[in-house]
């Protein structure tokens, strides 16, 4: 069942008015072109993704303040999009764990028709505004998480529904989608549009927009996590070393952080137990993995600011 009231001849006038569905006549007959000019077609049109990324960059800056401070008092960050734009949304999600050891909860990609729609098509699912209010439902939604409604079109109901509802409980919202004057942008705190324009293949908006999407959605995450203390310059310092692999990354992230011979390094991480955050400030430091772990701790887990308490003091 879906809240959807338009019927097919409205749903036609809406996409004719995005510019991600228009029609380009000069790429009509693109499919007797040899393989090679197709390529050099479709890279010259992700070039072009970047720059439109680059007009909204004080939107993304502001959004992305917004969502640190959220989760900087214990919120989460939401995905929720349906079809390439749900599945980008739980792409990035699942990779923040083991890039910045966050829990699994922390930040989590919701998906029209749920996770069998990452590897089969549930497009029907993106027109039910009521799915999105479970979903959300289903997972506690509060005020101090953030929703991020994901929509190449900026109409997708599911997306919508998903941030109207979080606003209804006090979440901070987001808006992306890849036309302008969207419903999505509208109905969000943040609204962030990257116009990306026509597609090479006419509406396939896996292409041109998926590709704003996701590095958009890469600086959401990124740059969050940079502001939380998850980083050390652009060292990822929250490897926990739980296996051999990771054991060999952390001591690498340690040996790059202070310059320290390997004995040193071994032995701050065996104080710490495996601990690349807390081991870096024992070497730098000159202290204890005990004291580097309480320093942490009141700091908020932010390393710059424990290393100045602990060089100070």
């Amino acid at each position: 069942m879906t809240s959807s009231t338009s019927g097919p001849h409205d749903l036609r006038a809406q996409l004719e008015t995005l510019t991600t569905e228009a029609f380009r006549p000069e790429l009509a007959d693109i499919d007797r072109l040899p393989t090679v000019e197709v390529a050099r077609l479709m890279n010259a049109e992700d070039a072009t993704v970047p720059a439109a990324v680059a007009r909204r960059l004080p939107e993304i800056a502001a959004a992305i303040d917004a969502t640190a401070d959220r989760m900087s008092r214990g919120g989460r960050l939401i995905y929720a999009g349906a079809g390439t734009a749900g599945r980008l949304g739980v792409l990035d999600a699942s990779e923040c764990p083991p890039t910045f050891n966050t829990d699994p909860g922390q930040v989590l990609g919701l998906i029209a028709g749920g996770p069998s729609a990452m590897v089969t098509s549930s497009e029907g699912a993106e027109d039910s505004r009521e799915l999105a209010a479970a979903d959300l439902t289903a997972i506690a939604l509060t005020a101090d998480d953030t929703v991020v409604g994901v929509s190449a079109s900026g109409r997708t109901p599911y997306a919508v529904s998903a941030v109207e509802h979080a606003r209804t409980l006090g979440a901070l919202t987001i808006g992306l989608a890849c036309n302008e004057h969207s419903a999505l942008a509208s109905a969000a705190d943040h609204g962030i549009e990257i116009v990306t324009g026509p597609e090479l293949l006419t509406g396939s908006t896996r292409l041109k927009a998926g590709t704003a999407q996701k590095l958009v959605l890469n600086m959401i995450s990124t740059i969050t996590m940079i502001r939380l203390g998850k980083t050390y310059g652009n060292l990822m310092v929250d490897v926990r070393a739980s296996n051999a692999k990771l054991r060999a990354r952390s001591h690498r992230i340690v040996a790059l952080a202070t310059g320290a011979d390997d004995p040193d390094i071994e032995a701050a991480l065996t104080a710490t137990d495996g601990e690349t955050k807390n081991a870096i400030l024992v070497v730098l430091a000159g202290i204890d993995g005990e004291t580097a772990a309480r320093l942490l701790r009141d700091s908020g887990g932010r390393l710059r600011e424990a290393l100045a308490v602990a060089v100070g003091g």
